[in-house]
């Protein structure tokens, strides 16, 4: 299709439908607006015909276009998710972030000494940095292994309480 003698706004009124219909299946399923792929693509079109004039083929041309436009579009969206992301080991040595999480675990380790019975002996174990089994904690603690699941959710409770006090509290 040669479109030489076609002024800029009859190229545009003839490429519409197919830059719109294009645009929708590049788009479909992208995350992005078919819209924003026909702006960038009309943009690049009236910059080519300010530079160098209609292309000899306006429908290939147009494809192109809105292939190398819908890429574009994808790689910066790839980039923008990527850094809204923390990387996996960002803070992990962050003076700030340490003090807090140390803060954190003081101020749970406080409150399980202050809970009733067994539970500050049991949430200890279970807390424990080396992650005994079940059947250690029951054997440490002289109960049976069966009574730890119903024992753990009445101290978890009774956390909950006590924590939920001081922040109402504090």
């Amino acid at each position: 299709m040669r479109t030489h003698a076609l002024p800029a706004d009859d190229l545009i009124a003839l490429l519409a439908p197919l830059l719109a219909a294009e645009a929708v299946a590049e788009t479909s399923g992208s995350g992005a607006e078919p819209g924003d792929l026909e702006q960038a693509v009309w943009l690049r079109l009236l910059e080519r015909l300010r530079r160098a004039g209609p292309p000899a083929d306006p429908p290939l041309w147009l494809r192109r276009a809105i292939r190398a436009e819908a890429r574009r579009i994808r790689r910066t969206a790839r980039r923008e998710t990527a850094l809204t992301r923390e990387p996996a080991d960002a803070g992990r040595h962050d003076p700030e972030r340490l003090a807090l999480v140390a803060a954190h675990r003081r101020a749970l380790r406080d409150a399980v000494r202050r809970l009733p019975g067994r539970c500050p002996g049991l949430l200890a174990a279970l807390l424990s940095p080396h992650d005994p089994t079940y059947r250690d904690i029951a054997r440490e603690l002289g109960i049976s292994q069966g009574s730890l699941g119903p024992e753990r959710s009445r101290c978890l409770g009774c956390l909950r309480r006590l924590l939920a006090a001081e922040v109402a509290a504090g």
